[in-house]
C-alpha cells in the first residue's frame, strides 16, 4: 500500500473520529411532553460530575499512553535507522 492510500485512509479514519466526537457531544432532543424517555435515567448519569470525572480520568490514561506509545516508536525508529547507517557504512 503505497503512502497516498495510506494518507486517505488516514483521512477517512480522522474523519470518521472527528464526526462520531461531534455526534456524541451534541445535545440530545428534548423529548415531548408526556413522551417516555427510553434512555432512562442514563441522560441523568451522562450529565453527572462523577462521569466527567471519568472520562476526564480516561482521556489523561490514554493520552499518558499515547506519549509513552510514539516515544518507544521513536526510539525503534531511531534504532533501525541506525542501524542500517552503520550497515550501509560498513
Amino acid at each position: 500500500m503505497g503512502w497516498r492510500s495510506k494518507f486517505v485512509l488516514l483521512l477517512i479514519v480522522y474523519g470518521t473520529g472527528f464526526a462520531t466526537a461531534i455526534y456524541c457531544l451534541s445535545p440530545a432532543p428534548d423529548s415531548a411532553p408526556g413522551q417516555l424517555d427510553g434512555k432512562g435515567g442514563i441522560l441523568a448519569k451522562l450529565r453527572s460530575e462523577e462521569f466527567t470525572q471519568s472520562v476526564n480520568s480516561g482521556m489523561h490514561k490514554a493520552i499518558a499512553f499515547g506519549k509513552e506509545a510514539a516515544t518507544k516508536a521513536a526510539e525503534m525508529i531511531r534504532e533501525k535507522i541506525d542501524e542500517a547507517q552503520a550497515k550501509s557504512k560498513g
